[in-house]
């Protein structure tokens, strides 16, 4: 029996994906790396440590900026636009006032910092909407390693096995059913790898009833 829903945030709750990008991109020319969108949108649902890393390393010649500098000026830059441009996924509040209506827990766990996270759901008006609200940075690796997960359904002491995630990206996905849970895949573009989810959907307009059912097995 399904006892909690978790949810991801960025991508699939506020469309920040394209503020993530435009922080990357902005910030990474400072230290002379030029970047498209597509290439930043490789590397979604990653840490942002972890991308800063994987670019110094995809990037020999980078030592005009640190990466802890690095990794603060785009939080920084993402919490700013954030507040200025966040805006909601289609159906992403209604989502989560569904899941809680069908009597389970409501948790988030995502790969943003804390301080991007409060910035999100303040910006959606969804602060007081889950009970665990589980960031990967306190984590010894972000998605898609599954630790953010677990830690997010020990924190609501239920099995991992008892939940259901709502994803967009492919790592968070593939973090998900790691930690042996059931879920709910909306990604933005067709991939037949999102095939792994129990159920896939075009929208969160789409989580209904029959969705739900099929979601929670």
């Amino acid at each position: 029996m399904i006892e909690a829903a978790i949810f991801d945030l960025d991508g699939l709750l506020i469309d920040s994906e394209p503020l993530w990008r435009r922080a990357e991109i902005e910030v990474f020319a400072r230290a002379g790396l030029v970047l498209t969108d597509a290439e930043c949108a490789q590397t979604t649902g990653l840490r942002i440590d972890e991308v800063v890393r994987l670019r110094r390393a995809q990037h020999r010649g980078w030592h005009t900026l640190g990466e802890a500098d690095a990794v603060e000026a785009i939080h920084a830059r993402v919490v700013a636009l954030m507040r200025e441009a966040g805006a909601a996924k289609e159906g992403a509040r209604e989502a989560v006032a569904y899941v809680a209506s069908k009597g389970v827990r409501v948790a988030l766990a995502s790969s943003s910092a804390l301080r991007v996270i409060d910035a999100a759901l303040e910006r959606l008006g969804l602060q007081s909407s889950f009970e665990v609200v589980r960031s990967a940075e306190v984590e010894p690796y972000g998605k898609p390693h599954p630790g953010v997960y677990l830690a997010t359904a020990g924190a609501l002491g239920v099995a991992p096995t008892a939940c259901v995630a709502i994803e967009d990206s492919l790592n968070g996905l593939v973090a998900a059913k790691a930690a042996r849970m059931r879920c709910v895949a909306v990604p933005e573009h067709d991939d037949g790898r999102f095939a792994l989810a129990d159920v896939t959907l075009a929208s969160l307009r789409q989580l209904d009833d029959a969705a739900w059912r099929r979601a929670t097995g």
